[in-house]
């Protein structure tokens, strides 16, 4: 019942979000039956929040190799090129490779978005807790990321949403708009470091999954808004 209820409130603000692991379950179809690919040979990739609310999110976890961790806070991949050869030198002999990447944001039961009931806590809490802390501080005006060692992926993560600050603050809902903007900012980046790094692979294809991770109550399944799902054949790029 309580499932059904989160189903009504998540579908409000993200109509075309299904449940997470029926979401794996569908492209792990699509990877096998519409692009022959034999999963047992897959490399999975992440770049999500290292928020550990995600990990149990779907069932890629439980299927594919990996995964290798690329996202930090907010799930921008900051491992770079490096990280993404990297990744590309681990995948099995004539296997490929899969990443799924995107940010992620709480929901309530009453439909606040940027919240949610963390396990064991009876109070909310920030979800993604990296990207309301940067919303709280683009919403001050005279405020401007400083980069330095000792908060290197918030500062940077706030620098790449800069350009998107009109736009998070005109919004009805601005936690939405900030968890939109960083699923652009992840996107372009996963997109420029495969394109940079094509070379280190040696397979032929690449799938990419991307959206939004919606959290719910803890012991209820999440959600996913799938985005982007390409198989991105290497020898065209």
């Amino acid at each position: 019942m309580l499932q059904r209820k989160f189903d009504e409130v998540v579908k409000k603000e993200f109509p075309n979000a299904k449940d997470a692991k029926d979401t794996s379950i569908h492209y792990l179809g699509k990877m096998q039956i519409e692009h022959q690919l034999d999963i047992s040979k897959v490399l999975m990739a992440t770049s999500v929040c290292s928020d550990d609310i995600n990990v149990p999110s779907t069932t890629f976890f439980n299927v594919l190799f990996g995964p290798f961790v690329m996202g930090g806070l907010g799930g921008v991949p900051f491992v770079g090129q490096t990280g993404m050869t990297a990744f590309a030198h681990h995948i099995p002999d004539n296997g490929s490779a899969f990443i799924f990447y995107g940010p992620h944001i709480g929901i309530t039961l009453e439909g606040d978005l940027g919240k949610m009931y963390r396990p064991r806590m009876e109070e909310t809490g920030n979800s993604c807790g990296a990207l309301m802390l940067a919303l709280s501080r683009l919403q001050d005006n005279d405020y401007t990321p400083v980069i330095n060692d000792d908060d290197y992926q918030q500062m940077k993560l706030e620098e790449s949403l800069l350009p998107y600050r009109d736009e998070i603050l005109g919004s009805d809902n601005q936690a939405k708009a900030i968890t939109e903007a960083t699923y652009k900012i992840i996107d372009k980046k996963i997109h420029e470091y495969i394109k940079t790094c094509k070379n280190e692979f040696h397979v032929d294809k690449v799938t990419l999954l991307g959206g939004v991770i919606i959290n719910t109550d803890y012991g209820l399944d999440d959600y996913f808004d799938a985005r982007n799902f390409e198989v991105i054949d290497l020898k065209g790029l």
